[in-house]
């Protein structure tokens, strides 16, 4: 029977204040190469990372501390699971903490999420506070970027979950999605939904409301148990209904 894997990007605005009360966790697969990475970090001082990554002098020294502070040994202290720490548009439409602990279950089976530090996460392994975005130029051993360091290592353990009868479905932006090379994927298709809105009498896609609508569908697939392509077009969370005429067989076009 066709299953449904689900790709997303991880968020720069974290939340480790908070209270959660779930107990369950597990490991990122890829610590070591995080640890690799993170001793390329650990050098760059704050002016560095502002070159590097473009932020502002209050984020460099932020990101400097939590460089500093990072450690492949994760613990209540010091860590919490993936879903739980990401804040940003995609995790505030997924809502995770209204889910229950069944749909919570269901959602470390079926979601992975892309990121320039920990490669792929599942929704429930810990993670420390970082910033790293798919993107950055950020040199490690031979590889001149994160894209050449992550992209064999990532989409070989993506198929590894996969079969022939599976879907894909890619919620990721465009930078996140690129780390995963589709030749290595062994599925049934890899279906990319994409969210528009009517404005000033024109469709476009505003990037707020696409990447919450991101999370919403996450969401919609866990609550209504969809394991299907009509399934999925049923999609109706906040006002999107599913176009045809804008869709394709890859492509799936919501509007409102």
């Amino acid at each position: 029977m066709a299953q449904f894997k689900i790709l997303i990007s991880p968020a720069k605005s974290m939340n480790f204040e908070n209270q959660i009360n779930i107990e369950k966790f597990s490991i990122p697969i890829f610590l070591n190469q995080s640890e690799k990475i993170m001793e390329v970090l650990k050098k760059k001082s704050p002016k560095k990372l502002i070159d590097l990554m473009d932020i502002s002098d209050k984020l460099a020294e932020l990101n400097w501390t939590r460089n500093q502070e990072w450690t492949a040994i994760n613990s209540k202290e010091n860590a919490r699971q993936a879903v739980f720490a990401f804040t940003g548009d995609v995790y505030i439409g997924l809502d995770v903490q209204s889910l229950s602990l069944n749909q919570l279950e269901v959602l470390q089976d079926k979601l992975r999420i892309l990121s320039g530090l920990y490669g792929i996460l599942k929704p429930l392994d810990l993670i420390q506070p970082y910033r790293l975005e798919m993107g950055t130029q950020l040199i490690i051993g031979s590889n001149k970027d994160l894209y050449q360091f992550w992209k064999k290592q990532v989409s070989e353990e993506l198929n590894k979950e996969l079969s022939e009868n599976d879907y894909l479905i890619n919620l990721a932006s465009n930078e996140y999605f690129k780390v995963i090379d589709k030749k290595l994927l062994n599925v049934k298709a890899i279906i990319t939904p994409e969210f528009k809105d009517y404005k000033n009498g024109e469709l476009k896609m505003i990037s707020f409301f696409a990447k919450k609508a991101r999370g919403m569908m996450v969401r919609f697939i866990v609550e209504n148990d969809i394991e299907t392509i009509e399934g999925l077009k049923s999609f109706n969370y906040n006002g999107y209904a599913f176009d045809n005429s804008l869709s394709s067989n890859q492509k799936l076009v919501f509007t409102r």
